[in-house]
């Protein structure tokens, strides 16, 4: 039987306005609520964005995570914003990632699709993988925050290798 690793989908319905989530994923400030422990953008022009100004296409972003030091980074691109309900980001290893907001039977839905494009097979499963494990956590935790307030990452860098980092 064939798998296909070059792509993977998590949902989850979230009891918040589209709005609220789309801020989560498009600003710093809301990023470093539920998933990120710095999120700076920077315009395609190379100015900083502030901490609640929303992400544009050309946008560049450097990212760093609770449980990892500061080598641990991400520098990436922002693809699509368009400011209400989608999104579109280059991730990992050539990976693209695009989030969207959708209403679904009266809930609100949070839809994150990434794609591996890469050809080699290894890689595509590691990526399905390990970021399939990651984004479970992070939408959950995103779910939690703007639900409830309670944020589950782990925020010590002593401790590898736990599920919340």
């Amino acid at each position: 039987m064939s798998y296909n690793w070059k792509q993977f989908t998590k949902r989850i319905p979230i009891k918040a306005p589209a709005k609220a989530i789309y801020a989560a994923w498009s600003t710093q400030q809301g990023l470093e609520s539920w998933f990120l422990r710095v999120a700076q953008f920077t315009k395609a022009d190379g100015t900083p964005r502030t901490k609640s100004s929303h992400i544009e296409a050309g946008d560049t972003y450097k990212w760093r995570w609770f449980g990892y030091d500061d080598t641990a980074i991400e520098e990436k691109e922002i693809l699509l914003a368009n400011g209400w309900d989608k999104l579109q980001f280059s991730f990992s290893g050539g990976c693209i990632v695009t989030v969207a907001i959708k209403q679904e039977d009266g809930e609100t839905i949070c839809e994150l699709v990434q794609d591996m494009p890469m050809e080699d097979i290894n890689e595509q499963q590691h990526f399905f993988i390990e970021c399939g494990n990651g984004w479970g956590f992070y939408m959950t935790n995103l779910k939690s925050v703007l639900e409830g307030g309670l944020d589950l990452r782990n925020k010590n860098v002593k401790l590898k290798q736990v599920i919340s980092a």
